[in-house]
């Protein structure tokens, strides 16, 4: 038997316990790593009943979520942060090609914030990556894919200020 959604939240729980910072998010990322490298999790976890957003756990003293996802063909988002809060994206299926930008000029409520692109790179099944704090991303996708994802909070309901490319 396989990693399980159950055995794998408990030890983000229990590591994110531990280590709220930093650390523990990479320690986080290292065990998403491990899951989407097991065939039995992807398949149970990321299954074709899965819409855009699942939540599959929400830790009530943390308030971290882990999300599913399962995408419908090609789309590019706009560069982004997670605000006060961090994200880990781990890839089930499909490949999602990201961007890293640097800050040029704050966003405010009222004016987007100026980002560069400074880095592009693929994330392909079994891959993690780790978003700091106020770390700036974009995912792009050509086609379908599905994911894992990990929010230091629930994002669903947060507003967050925009950034344009220049």
């Amino acid at each position: 038997m396989g990693i399980t959604v159950e055995q794998f939240t408990a030890d983000c729980s229990r590591i994110l316990n531990a280590e709220p910072g930093p650390s523990g998010r990479e320690k986080v990322c290292d065990l998403l790593r491990n899951a989407l490298s097991d065939e039995s999790f992807v398949r149970t976890t990321l299954t074709d009943d899965v819409p855009e957003r699942k939540v599959l756990y929400e830790d009530p003293k943390l308030g971290f979520v882990v999300l599913a996802h399962h995408y419908q063909g090609a789309k590019e988002s706009a560069p982004h942060d997670h605000g006060a809060y961090w994200a880990i994206y781990g890839q089930g299926r499909g490949e999602t090609q990201m961007s890293d930008w640097e800050l040029l000029e704050p966003a405010s409520e009222d004016k987007p914030g100026k980002v560069r692109r400074t880095r592009v790179y693929t994330l392909k099944p079994g891959m993690a990556y780790l978003y700091n704090e106020g770390d700036l991303h974009s995912p792009s996708r050509a086609s379908s894919t599905r994911l894992i994802r990990i929010e230091g909070k629930n994002m669903e309901n947060v507003k967050r200020l925009k950034y344009e490319a220049v």
